[in-house]
């Protein structure tokens, strides 16, 4: 695993949990709004596999899970030992994901060898290239949605929106697209600046209560439907 960040305690990553994030090197996407650009484009420094189980064997009974996020952690070719190994520490695994791997989702999931999903949404079907800046496999997208949707593993679907990128009709598409889904947050946009676009530093966000107002109308299609 190519490993470019460890936060070492996080009560906010993991709902419920007190855990560690791990991030991975390396996504399939360029999301104009990404907080996490060395990660994404490959130039953070790496941390050994070792220093990480090191720490986790120290602070295991402190934790009670990890949080496997990136970066695209599903790209990792040694995802799935890492994950055994983290299983063997009887820690509890929360991985992100950006849906384009259904094949080892469905795998993982079918193996017991993750305990919570979050998966983004990016946009519409129609409009998610023009977010992600990456040529990108919908019908895998979908395909993810679905696996999860038989809830086989706790999980929830996430959306980082802006007004420059999702109109008010984009969300109402978005929360239409995963319908009856369990759970789903709406996260607002924070202006940093550290982005992958460098034009969305000055950007404002939703009010919240502005976008409050509109997720409620979706709450009767989720059983939990909330902003972030």
């Amino acid at each position: 695993m190519l490993i470019g960040g460890l936060q070492k305690t996080t009560l906010l990553d993991y709902p419920g949990k007190v855990a560690a994030t791990i991030f991975t090197v390396g996504c399939n996407f360029r999301c104009l709004f990404c907080y996490n650009p060395d990660i994404v484009k490959g130039v953070s420094k790496l941390i050994p596999e070792d220093e990480v189980f090191s720490f986790l064997k120290k602070r295991s009974k402190l934790l009670d899970g990890v949080c496997l996020t990136g970066g695209e952690p599903t790209l990792q070719r040694g995802i799935i030992g890492f994950i055994e190994k983290l299983k063997a520490l009887k820690l509890l695994v929360k991985l992100d994901t950006n849906g384009q791997n259904p094949d080892l989702l469905e795998k993982l999931i079918g193996r017991k060898l993750i305990d919570y999903v979050a998966m983004d949404i990016k946009a519409p079907w129609e409009n998610y290239q023009k977010v992600c800046c990456r040529p990108l496999d919908l019908t895998a997208i979908k395909k993810s949605v679905i696996i999860l949707k038989r809830g086989k593993v706790d999980y929830e679907f996430r959306s980082t929106v802006l007004p420059t990128l999702h109109s008010v009709a984009d969300l109402t598409v978005m929360a239409e697209q995963i319908k009856g889904a369990d759970k789903y947050y709406f996260q607002q946009f924070k202006p940093s600046s550290k982005l992958v676009s460098d034009s969305l530093v000055n950007e404002k966000p939703f009010g919240r209560r502005e976008l409050g107002e509109i997720v409620k109308q979706f709450k009767d299609w989720f059983r939990i439907c909330e902003v972030r």
